[in-house]
């Protein structure tokens, strides 16, 4: 969990300062749909 903490913490700076994750991806990247992301309907999973 603890190298999952600073990725949480700029994820929740970024919304304060209204960011959205698309606004940090690289020119001409694909943004993964929502179905793979969350992988299908299975409970999410940290590794």
């Amino acid at each position: 969990m603890y190298e999952l903490r600073p990725r949480l913490i700029h994820h929740e700076v970024d919304h304060l300062e209204g960011l959205l994750y698309t606004a940090r991806m690289r020119t001409g990247v694909d943004s993964v749909p929502v179905e793979e992301r969350r992988q299908a309907g299975r409970a999410w999973a940290y590794e």
